[in-house]
């Protein structure tokens, strides 16, 4: 009862932070609404059992993904007023509409398995043996690690002063 309660909570919480990241004409506070719905969305996967991904959302989206784009935001100049015309407001919406009504239908219309009762074990080590196996995908996470410093670096050497 209790982690159901706290399923919703986080969900409405969830749902709100992204609302502010879209409707916030500040890009700092938009990040920050941003990174405070990873966190949501981190305790979302902790209340349905799912320890690894909780662990993942945490390090690599709250962690890097969220630093990175306060960082970026931070070294571009005039960052404070945010995208001056609004020309594109209207087919945004008519996109993110026809998106959410997608989304609704996919939801509605998919047989769902659902689990009769939770896991008592922790799924991080048949995760990490999938990963770390010599079948797995140790390389996917170098290449995304290198991916990343040479963004930052770019981004660095991009609004650096001449």
């Amino acid at each position: 009862m209790g982690m159901d309660i706290a399923f919703w909570i986080l969900a409405v919480v969830s749902v709100a932070s992204a609302l502010a990241v879209v409707l916030t004409r500040d890009l700092f506070r938009a990040a920050l609404f941003l990174v405070l719905c990873f966190f949501t969305v981190a305790g979302i996967y902790a209340t349905l059992s799912a320890d690894f991904l909780a662990g993942a959302q945490v390090l690599i989206y709250v962690g890097a993904i969220g630093v990175f784009i306060i960082f970026a935001i931070m070294l571009t100049r005039d960052s404070r007023q945010g995208s001056p015309s609004g020309r594109l407001r209207l087919p945004a919406l008519f996109i993110g509409f026809l998106f959410l009504a997608t989304m609704i239908f996919a939801l509605v219309n998919t047989d769902w398995n659902v689990v009769a009762e939770v896991p008592t074990e922790s799924t991080t080590s048949a995760i990490a043996h999938a990963i770390f196996s010599e079948d797995g995908f140790v390389l996917a996470f170098e290449i995304a690690a290198a991916l990343m410093l040479a963004a930052i670096i770019g981004a660095i050497v991009l609004v650096r002063d001449k």
